[in-house]
């Protein structure tokens, strides 16, 4: 990896969380009681990395690419640790169906679109 690489995947980094942080707002803005914005973020960012490997992998779009936006952007964007933080503060605060929907349901379904958005990347 270059300097100039490592430079842009910590841009891209810093752009995705900026968006995460700005996605999040709005969306806590207006749901509460449920992460609805994590839930959002999560599955978009895996389908959206899906979408950039599968592209890269289909030789569409060039592997530095994928590396600043994917790695960069979309691991910036995306936040497997807030999931997990929510998830308990769910369980802490007796809400065991809620805990267990956010936790297992963000994972099924972020795989889901992130198979999706390999397969898509492939195939266009």
């Amino acid at each position: 990896m270059s300097a100039l690489e490592l430079l842009l995947v910590a841009v891209g980094g810093g752009v995705g969380a900026a968006l995460r942080f700005l996605i999040d707002g709005v969306v806590k803005a207006r749901v509460t009681g449920f992460p609805v914005g994590t839930l959002v973020i999560n599955v978009t960012g895996s389908l959206v990395l899906g979408i950039l490997t599968g592209l890269g992998q289909a030789g569409t779009i060039p592997l530095p690419a994928v590396t600043v936006l994917g790695t960069g952007m979309m691991g910036g964007y995306t936040t497997f640790s807030t999931a997990s933080v929510e998830t308990v503060q769910l369980l802490r605060s007796g809400n065991l169906r809620l805990a267990v929907l956010n936790g297992l349901g963000m994972l099924v379904v972020s795989v889901g679109a992130a198979a999706l958005g390999l397969w898509l990347g492939r195939n266009t």
